[in-house]
């Protein structure tokens, strides 16, 4: 693609998710990620509210041959800098005000992942599209992993039969991001945790469940009902370094360490989703998908189906670890032809698969994938979820975005799967 073909890019938050702003592991962030797909996009404008992290991702951007972008403090200069698309990886609460502008605009956006807690927003988000049409995307990039596409194409080819249930997990131990990066890095999370008691983070494991289970495309969420833990794991963390304990006296959080929500489909299935953030333990999404002909399990990359191979009465789950690497003729191309370069370039590739095909989306002027619908059904779960806990774990019913247009939608999967006929 010739340089001035290239699609020009605004960025809104240059922090830890966006450029990866102070981070120690090397991440680049979404920025860094964009620069690498340079052969397509060109960075033109770059918005955060700490002029420090401006200067370093106008650094970043110059280092990988570049122009020097237009920076700024405020979003609407991002927005009226004729850029063809913005992504915005601000705070949480920042999500939906920068969209909304982007949209009215007539700008494409596409904004990270995160809940909210307004379903008023949700509304605003869909009534904005409705009026405007300006495409948005949602840029839940595990929707685009090789395991989740790898279950999805199975569903798709009817080897796991009809699914009935699914479950999800965010299990990550984010105390050091919360606490650590909270003093030093202006991390938004601390205050999230010191405010609100929710699931406050459903979309990694509920987007790629919402797709399999064809939800605003002739199913959808009904009902909800959620609860969660004491909240013991950060105060004792703080306890435990005496540098955080004397900058944070105060210790007390309201988001309980785990909380948990099921989720009732319009179809018949259910979903179990898990929060687990704030105590030791090992990183997990735990996709399951469970159906009449067989299961699959993300934790142990595994597939057992109920075609005689496998005795499920006394066989050892140990024993089935890894049997998902047999079914790779199901992954997309995507994930058969992807690089090293490629998977290296963020979160094991799926940022680049995304981006990619965010941006060829937009520069075909295709559907987006993962529309403002489904975003607001996902992101809207944190709130709901509140609502539960806050009334008891009372059941709590789920708005159709969609005004009754989920009936007739089509599925739309967010890669190419392959027909596997068998």
């Amino acid at each position: 693609m010739k340089k001035d073909e290239r699609l020009k890019i605004g960025f809104v938050g240059l922090g830890q998710r966006g450029a990866g702003w102070k981070m120690t592991d090397g991440s680049t962030g979404l920025l860094g990620n964009v620069l690498k797909n340079a052969d397509n996009v060109v960075v033109t404008a770059i918005c955060d509210k700490y002029p420090e992290r401006i200067e370093a991702a106008k650094n970043s951007i110059m280092k990988a041959g570049q122009a020097e972008p237009l920076q700024s403090t405020d979003y609407m200069d991002v927005v009226n800098a004729g850029v063809d698309a913005i992504i915005v990886s601000t705070s949480w609460a920042l999500h939906v005000a920068v969209a909304l502008a982007a949209m009215e605009a007539g700008v494409p956006v596409a904004i990270e992942v995160g809940g909210t807690h307004n379903i008023d927003d949700c509304w605003k988000l869909v009534d904005m599209y409705e009026k405007t049409g300006t495409p948005f995307f949602f840029l839940e990039n595990c929707c685009y992993n090789k395991q989740e596409a790898l279950v999805t194409s199975l569903v798709r080819n009817g080897v796991l039969g009809n699914v009935s249930y699914c479950q999800g997990y965010y299990c990550h131990d984010l105390r050091e991001e919360i606490i650590g990066c909270g003093i030093r890095n202006n991390h938004y999370r601390l205050e999230e945790y010191r405010n609100n008691n929710c699931e406050n983070y459903p979309t990694h494991e509920l987007g790629p469940i919402a797709k399999i289970l064809n939800i605003n495309s002739g199913n959808r969420f009904v009902k909800l009902v959620s609860m969660s833990s004491k909240a013991q794991g950060l105060k004792e963390y703080i306890e435990s370094k005496p540098e955080y304990e004397k900058l944070m006296p105060n210790k007390e959080f309201k988001q309980g360490d785990v909380t948990t929500t099921m989720i009732e489909c319009e179809n018949g299935e259910t979903i179990f989703l898990k929060l687990d953030t704030t105590l030791p333990r090992l990183y997990e999404r735990g996709v399951t998908v469970s159906g009449t002909k067989g299961f699959y399990y993300q934790t142990m990359n595994m597939v057992v189906l109920d075609d005689g191979s496998v005795d499920h009465e006394s066989a050892k789950m140990i024993d089935q670890i890894n049997t998902a690497d047999k079914y790779d003729e199901y992954l997309p191309d995507d994930w058969r032809l992807i690089t090293k370069e490629q998977i290296e370039a963020g979160h094991g590739g799926m940022d680049y698969v995304m981006l990619r095909h965010f941006f060829k989306c937009v520069k075909e002027k295709r559907p987006m994938p993962i529309d403002v619908y489904d975003a607001v059904s996902w992101m809207s779960i944190t709130a709901l979820s509140a609502e539960s806990i806050k009334n008891g774990s009372q059941p709590v019913e789920v708005p159709d975005f969609t005004r009754g247009k989920y009936k007739n939608r089509k599925t739309v999967d967010v890669l190419d799967l392959p027909v596997i006929n068998k």
